[in-house]
């Protein structure tokens, strides 16, 4: 049930050496047209924003003294890693935040692209890029306040590559926002032997449990890679009702909060903004949409 929400995930990683899967690629390759069904394969990804839209929007808005009537992220630039079909981009664009989507999958931004044409809003806000997180590194150093990779990182190949590339291209005190599925006999048994052989809530091969990250392993890898981990939230989903839930227990499903260390000016506390931070923020704010 809950695995359905990793195909997003599988776009992240690199072509070349790194966390690309070329495997993975070809798995979602198939699926590309089925994004915006909700009824289909990604129904659990469509209702896994009622949780992890206001859990972004709302941990973001406890961190910011700014405060946009309307546009609550207004002014915040958004990486959405292995964004598929456009499903979180989309809500976080309407909440004002400039976000781009990347997906190594072509079919998959071309399904972005068309259905975000829809609402010139959007069109806008938000742009999309057929392109691994490696290949982006280089152009986009330092550039984003917030990274979302939502049901991804069980699908990359190397994932300490993912998590150092996400550091690079990451603001100082940027924040870092994960959700995926832990590596336990619970998670095997309802995300791959219910939801995909018995069931079929996703397609048969979506998954593979070796591929699952334990949340300890998760956190360890941030701290190690210059992250603090500020929150890791269990996750629940009801196949029956086809919602969400945040619950105690982190054995299925879960989702993290961290934030890169260092501050964004060398002589200012470290959560003080800068002028030019503000100055930028106001601009964006103005011109946002």
């Amino acid at each position: 049930q809950l695995s359905l929400l990793r195909f997003t995930v599988k776009r992240p990683f690199s072509t070349s050496h790194s966390s690309v899967d070329s495997k993975e690629i070809k798995k979602f390759q198939l699926l590309a047209h089925k994004w915006w069904d909700e009824e289909g394969e990604y129904s659990a990804l469509h209702s896994m924003n009622d949780i992890r839209v206001p859990f972004i929007r709302d941990t973001l808005l406890s961190m910011s003294n700014n405060y946009h009537l309307g546009n609550p992220l207004s002014g915040i630039k958004i990486l959405d890693i292995g964004c598929g079909g456009g499903l979180l981009s989309e809500p976080l664009g309407r909440l004002g935040a400039s976000v781009t989507g990347i997906d190594p999958v072509e079919d998959n931004i071309r399904t972005a692209d068309r259905h975000k044409s829809f609402d010139p809003v959007l069109a806008k806000r938000i742009q999309y890029k057929s392109s691994s997180l490696e290949e982006i590194v280089e152009e986009s150093m330092e550039t984003f306040d917030v990274i979302v990779a939502s049901e991804v990182v069980e699908h990359v190949a190397d994932l300490e590559t993912f998590i150092k590339c996400c550091s690079q291209v990451l603001k100082p005190q940027g924040s870092l926002f994960i959700t995926t599925i832990n590596k336990t006999q619970l998670s095997y048994v309802l995300g791959i032997v219910v939801a995909e052989k018995i069931m079929g809530i996703v397609p048969e091969g979506t998954h593979e449990w070796e591929k699952f990250v334990p949340p300890e392993e998760l956190e360890h890898l941030l701290e190690s890679n210059g992250f603090s981990v500020k929150s890791v939230k269990g996750m629940l989903y009801n196949p029956l009702s086809g919602s969400w839930s945040w619950m105690e227990s982190r054995s299925l499903n879960y989702a993290v909060h961290a934030v890169k260390s260092g501050a964004r000016g060398q002589s200012q506390p470290r959560d003080a903004p800068s002028e030019t931070d503000i100055e930028q923020h106001s601009a964006t704010a103005g011109t946002a949409g």
